[in-house]
């Protein structure tokens, strides 16, 4: 007969949690808004992020260093007219990364719902 003390004993039938599957990279606050505005936008300014995310701008280069060196943005250098400007695009990896940690949060939100009377809860109160 299985009860409550056993959801702490690992059960190979059952399913890791879906907060386990989330990723460190990509569910920082930060960096899951670029990675965010940058797939709605498909290539962005550095000043907008910068100002989207209310972020100076040492903040949002180690952010963007991060999330470069994980392979999930590129970061192209260039001028527009005389001044320097930073783009920002979303890699495929970015893209899939990006969809998985959705994915794992719906997760999370659907387990939230079907638990969110006291009913359904453990121990019973």
């Amino acid at each position: 007969m299985s009860g409550p003390d056993d959801a702490s004993a690992p059960d190979e039938a059952t399913p890791a949690h879906p907060v386990t599957e989330l990723d460190d990279v990509v569910h920082q606050r930060v960096r899951l808004g670029i990675l965010t505005i940058a797939h709605e936008a498909r290539r962005v300014e550095f000043r907008f992020l910068r100002t989207q995310l209310d972020l100076t701008a040492g903040n949002l280069s180690k952010h963007l260093s991060v999330l470069e060196t994980a392979g999930l943005i590129q970061v192209e250098k260039g001028y527009e007219g005389r001044r320097g400007r930073t783009w920002i695009t979303l890699t495929p990896a970015g893209s899939t990364a990006l969809a998985e940690e959705i994915a794992q949060l719906k997760q999370l939100i659907a387990r939230v719902e079907i638990t969110n009377t006291t009913e359904d809860r453990w121990p019973p109160r």
